[in-house]
C-alpha cells in the first residue's frame, strides 16, 4: 500500500499547480490523491462507435466446379464469385471539434462501414458519417448529425511527449463504455507494426484491449496527446504494450482531409534498398552499415532537383535516423507534399546534406511500388496511355522491375499493365495507390502482351 499510495503522491506533485482539476480530495481527515477530476473533465469528449456495413466473401470453390454442382443436382447458371457478408465492428472515438462536429478515430474501426453509431457519455446516440478516412496512418474523421451540448478535448503537443510521462487511456475495451486505465509512455517512435502502413507510434503501458482503438492517450494537463491504435499481443488481450497514432500526425492527417478531401502524401522519388554491412564492402565505405541506398532516382523528382544521385545512402532526414528503406519510406509517408525536408547522404564516403521540397503523388508520376504496397517493392511505376501496343485502356504500366525484389518474386514482370485491383479499376498510380492502400492482400488483373492474368500480391 506503501508504494502505491508514493505512487499516487508522485503523480499528485506533477499535476499539482497545472489544472485546478487535479487537486487531492479530502476522505475523513485525510487527503488523498486522485485523477477523478481530470477524468470528468475529459471523459464527456470521448465517444463508442458501432458500425454496420457489409464486404464481398468468396464463395466456396467447390460450386463453381461443373461436376460438383451436377453430382448434387445444383442449378447449372453461373454462381457469382463473390457473396456479400455483413460485420459490425466496435470501438472509440474523441470529439476534436464540438462547434462541427468532428470526430478523430481510426480507420479500421469505420473501414467498410455503411451504417455508424456514436454514444455519448450521457447515453445520448447520434447518427455520424465518414467525412475522409487515411489506411496508411489509420486515421479517420467523423462527424456527427448534431452538435448539441458536445465536449470536445483540447489537443496537446506530440512532439513534447517523453518516455515517462504520465498518461490516462480512455476508450470502451471489449465493449465497456467510458473506460479509464492509466500507466506511463515507455517508448517513442515505434514502427514495423504494420507494414502496410506509416508508422511512427507512441508506446504506452495503459492498459489498451479490443475496442480501445480511436479512443484517447491523454496527458494529465487533460490533453489529447494520442489516437490509441493497436496492441502487441498472442492471445488478443493487453500485456502492458500498445500504441497510439501521435495527436500531431492525426491532427495533419485530419486537416489534410478536410481541406482537400484526401491525403496529400509527400514523395521523394526514389528507388531504394537497405544498406547493410555486406552493401557497406561492396562499396568500400567505413563507419556507416545502415540506410537506404538509392537505386533509382526519377526524372523529375523532389530528389532529382535536390541533386540525389543513385549510390547515394540516405541515413537521414530532418535529423531523424534512416536505419533501412522501409525507415526512408516511413518517414517521407508520414509527410505532406509541398514539405522541405532535408536529407543526409553519405557520397563517396563523405557525408553530404540536400534540402528539396517534397512533390505530390499525382495521376501522372512515377513511383516506386513500395512506395504504393510492400509486395511492389522493387517495380517501377507509370501511367500507361493506351498507345502503341495491343490493350487501348487506361492503367499502371510497369516500366522496371528489379531482380529478386518483392515484385519479381510476386510474378510482376517489365511491360505487365495493371488494370484493376480486388475488382476495382485503375487508371493511373495515383487510382492503384488509394486502391491497394486499402488491403493487405492485393489480387491484381494484369494484361501481359495479348494475355490477361490474376497475380496475388501479400
Amino acid at each position: 500500500m506503501t508504494g502505491l499510495f508514493c505512487r499516487a503522491a508522485l503523480v499528485l506533485a506533477l499535476v499539482s499547480g497545472t489544472a485546478g482539476a487535479q487537486l487531492p480530495t479530502r476522505v475523513g481527515s485525510q487527503e488523498m490523491p486522485t485523477l477523478a477530476p481530470l477524468v470528468k473533465q475529459v471523459e464527456p469528449a470521448v465517444v463508442s462507435i458501432a458500425t454496420k456495413g457489409t464486404v464481398n466473401a468468396p464463395t466456396n470453390p467447390l460450386m463453381e466446379d461443373p461436376f460438383f454442382r451436377r453430382f448434387f443436382g445444383f442449378p447449372d447458371q453461373q454462381q457469382p464469385r463473390q457473396r456479400r457478408r455483413e460485420v459490425q465492428s466496435a470501438g472509440s472515438g474523441v470529439i476534436v471539434d464540438a462547434a462541427k462536429g468532428y470526430i478523430l478515430t481510426n480507420h479500421h474501426v469505420v473501414e467498410n462501414a455503411e451504417l455508424i453509431e456514436i454514444y455519448l457519455n450521457d447515453n445520448r446516440s447520434l447518427k455520424a458519417k465518414v467525412i475522409g478516412s487515411d489506411a496508411g496512418t489509420d486515421i479517420a474523421v467523423l462527424q456527427v448529425e448534431s452538435t448539441k451540448n458536445l465536449v470536445q478535448m483540447k489537443f496537446g503537443n506530440s512532439d513534447q511527449v517523453q518516455v515517462g510521462d504520465f498518461v490516462l487511456a480512455i476508450g470502451n475495451p471489449f465493449g465497456l463504455q467510458h473506460t479509464v486505465t492509466s500507466g506511463i509512455v515507455s517508448a517513442l517512435g515505434r514502427s514495423g507494426i504494420n507494414p502496410d502502413g506509416y508508422e511512427d507510434f507512441i508506446q504506452t503501458d495503459a492498459s489498451i484491449n479490443p475496442g480501445n482503438s480511436g479512443g484517447a492517450l491523454v496527458n494529465l494537463r487533460g490533453e489529447l496527446i494520442g489516437i490509441n491504435s493497436a496492441i502487441f499481443s498472442n492471445s488478443g488481450g493487453n500485456i502492458g504494450i500498445g500504441f497510439a497514432i501521435p495527436v500531431n500526425i492525426a491532427k495533419s492527417i485530419m486537416n489534410q482531409i478536410l481541406q482537400f478531401g484526401e491525403v496529400k502524401r509527400g514523395l521523394l522519388g526514389v528507388s531504394i534498398s537497405d544498406f547493410n554491412e555486406d552493401s557497406a564492402k561492396a562499396f568500400g565505405i567505413e563507419g556507416t552499415a545502415e540506410g537506404a541506398l538509392v537505386q533509382e532516382v526519377v526524372s523529375g523528382s523532389a530528389a532529382e532537383t535536390a541533386g540525389i544521385m543513385v549510390g547515394d545512402v540516405i541515413v537521414s532526414v530532418d535529423g531523424q535516423r534512416i536505419k533501412s528503406a522501409s525507415d526512408l519510406r516511413n518517414t517521407i509517408g508520414l509527410k505532406r507534399s509541398g514539405e522541405s525536408v532535408r536529407v543526409d547522404v553519405i557520397r563517396d564516403g563523405k557525408r553530404r546534406q540536400f534540402t528539396t521540397v517534397l512533390s505530390e503523388v499525382s495521376s501522372n508520376a512515377q513511383l516506386d511500388g513500395g512506395d504504393v504496397h510492400p509486395g511492389l517493392a522493387g517495380a517501377l511505376l507509370g501511367n500507361h496511355d493506351g498507345k502503341g501496343d495491343d490493350f487501348t485502356g487506361p492503367g499502371v504500366s510497369i516500366n522496371a522491375v528489379e531482380p529478386n525484389s518483392p515484385a519479381a518474386l510476386a510474378g510482376i514482370r517489365p511491360n505487365d499493365i495493371i488494370v484493376s485491383v480486388n475488382r476495382k479499376r485503375v487508371r493511373n498510380v495515383r487510382e492503384l495507390q488509394q486502391a491497394a492502400s486499402q488491403q493487405s492482400l492485393l489480387i491484381m488483373s494484369v494484361r501481359r502482351g495479348n494475355r490477361n492474368l490474376l497475380l496475388q500480391i501479400r
